[in-house]
């Protein structure tokens, strides 16, 4: 069973929409093709999910929010044979068929590069959920609330598939209104919520004191400290875990004490090399042979706890030094009124690099008081030159930001500054 938003639909209804869909979309000749598919309607998405993954065709979900220009050139991109864009009826995409076994297909987040179409056989991800649910136990006896597209990988495995394995009947929230999240959360017994960090903070700063989320569980991006600190008081457990799009969950950690503890490795996966805190390492790992690099930069503790540190992609290096551009969001956003931000790089003739920031806060920011802040807590390599308060820092549609993407519409003087009192 499974209820999206106020709406229960059993295991019935899916079993008889997947036949309807395996008839109409002739699997069973078609077992081979790669589908995307973009359905504005998650009971839509989720029965056409079961019905291609049972009849082992190759799936790419597709947000619901996309526009079908994008859709058709996702598809593209991953040699897809058909689109089925709110519709059983499948427009032909691409003519030569795979010759692998069904997979699931995902587009990569392109936060460092051109987005680009990862596949994973079923049974690699039937591997990650049974390594999944029998290393993290703690959220069997709660209520899987799952605030965020299932068409991503976080929300249809981690949620919905993980779900399922343990018998539990999750249910699937819109997030547009916070307000909702919340009447759902307190109708809920043992509510164990499944979102991103945006969600999350949002949802940590309007509930009153005094009240706590039973269990929340964060991915995707790592939190800033301000937010960090906000989310875990109001959170009576705070699970965490890490991955990427080639090797599933890599990490989970079931008490998280702080923003950068990513987890304990899934057992399905040996570490290539533990660095350490002097000697950082990028995380890599390895299974049956397939080694993964997630373009990471951390370390292994001695307790087995995976420590995050920076994405190297983001790393900014100042006249031979490293700046690791959370450690200066952080710092910025303890600056009254400042609740978002993000740090970039920006070429410098003199240094190579140099820092900069774009920030958005509840009021106009004095910068001149900003730069001072900094410059009490940060190391000189370290501050900002360039700052730019705006009225909202970009995020992706799963809450993660791009600085690739951000330097570049920044460098085209894409962002207009909010205007203050003072520069």
């Amino acid at each position: 069973m499974i209820t999206i938003n106020d709406t229960v639909f059993d295991r019935t209804y899916f079993r008889d929409a997947a036949d309807r869909i395996a008839a109409a979309v002739q699997l069973d000749k078609r077992a081979g093709d790669r589908f995307a598919v973009c359905f504005s309607e998650a009971q839509d998405w989720l029965a056409f999910f079961f019905a291609a993954r049972a009849a082992g065709a190759s799936v790419l979900p597709l947000h619901p929010s996309t526009p079908y220009a994008a859709a058709r050139r996702q598809a593209e991109t991953a040699k897809c044979n058909w689109l089925f864009y709110n519709r059983l009826d499948g427009e032909p995409i691409c003519e030569e068929r795979a010759s692998e076994a069904g997979q699931l297909l995902q587009m990569s987040s392109g936060t460092t590069g051109e987005p680009k179409c990862i596949a994973r056989a079923w049974s690699d991800i039937d591997d990650e959920i049974d390594s999944y649910t029998s290393a993290f136990v703690e959220p069997q006896d709660m209520t899987p609330l799952i605030a965020g597209p299932t068409t991503h990988s976080y929300g249809l495995i981690c949620g919905v598939m993980v779900a399922l394995k343990r018998g539990q009947s999750p249910a699937i929230l819109d997030t547009g209104n916070p307000k909702f999240l919340l009447r759902k959360l307190r109708e809920t017994e043992r509510p164990y919520l499944i979102s991103s960090p945006a969600i999350l903070h949002t949802l940590a700063r309007l509930l009153p004191a005094g009240e706590q989320i039973h269990a929340t569980m964060t991915s995707g991006t790592l939190l800033p400290d301000p937010w960090f600190g906000q989310i875990r008081a109001k959170s009576r457990h705070m699970f965490q875990q890490y991955g990427c799009s080639e090797a599933g969950c890599i990490a989970i950690n079931p008490d998280v004490q702080s923003a950068n503890e990513i987890g304990s490795v899934l057992p399905r996966f040996a570490l290539r090399d533990a660095g350490t805190a002097i000697e950082p390492k990028e995380i890599a790992v390895e299974r049956k042979g397939v080694v993964v690099e997630t373009r990471d930069l951390g370390y292994r503790r001695d307790d087995g706890m995976l420590v995050f540190l920076s994405r190297l992609d983001d790393l900014i290096n100042v006249s031979g030094l490293n700046v690791y551009p959370k450690e200066v969001e952080d710092v910025v956003m303890t600056f009254a009124g400042i609740g978002d931000a993000v740090v970039f790089r920006k070429q410098d003739a003199f240094a190579g690099e140099r820092v900069a920031l774009l920030f958005s806060a509840e009021h106009a920011v004095d910068r001149s008081q900003l730069r001072q802040w900094c410059a009490e807590r940060l190391a000189a390599h370290q501050m900002p030159t360039e700052i730019v308060q705006v009225e909202r820092i970009p995020r992706q549609a799963n809450g993660k930001i791009s600085r690739r993407d951000v330097a570049v519409r920044y460098g085209t003087g894409e962002f207009a500054p909010v205007r203050t009192e003072a520069a």
